[in-house]
């Protein structure tokens, strides 16, 4: 792969152009991250909202009824369904792992087998996830192992 990157001070944005045979899984990678860049969720914290980037997200999960953001700064709440987000986020690297929980697969930093074929992931942060059984191959496939 080629990478050119051309600089001029008079350009007044950024614009990204890929030329190619065909498109390639790696390159709808590689796009998939640049329009994360600029993606963001709305989340709401101590009453105020704050606009996150997608690429800050280590987690969402539903909890009574309610969802929430994690990052690793701090926890928020989105009026938006698990559904919903795991719909819009997909492209983004973001994978289903439980019936109450989405993952950024970009934040996994480890993975151990755990009782039952269930998988239980660590996250950048630290914290483990439980991967349910009926979502462990998908996972597995996304990651490549």
């Amino acid at each position: 792969m080629k990478i050119t990157i051309n600089t001029d001070p008079a350009f007044s944005g950024t614009e990204v152009t890929v030329n190619c045979a065909y498109l390639t899984p790696e390159l709808e990678k590689i796009i998939a991250m640049l329009r994360m860049l600029e993606q963001k969720l709305t989340g709401s914290k101590d009453g105020e909202i704050h606009l996150l980037d997608i690429a800050a997200i280590l987690y969402i999960d539903t909890t009574d009824k309610k969802t929430f953001l994690y990052t690793m700064e701090a926890v928020y709440e989105t009026e938006l369904r698990l559904y919903e987000l795991e719909n819009q986020l997909e492209e983004s690297g973001f994978l289903r792992i439980a019936k109450s929980c989405i993952v950024n697969v970009r934040h996994i930093a480890s993975l151990r087998a755990d009782i039952d074929r269930k998988i239980r992931v660590t996250m950048d942060n630290g914290e483990q996830l439980l991967v349910s059984r009926q979502y462990t191959k998908r996972l597995k496939e996304r990651l490549g192992i």
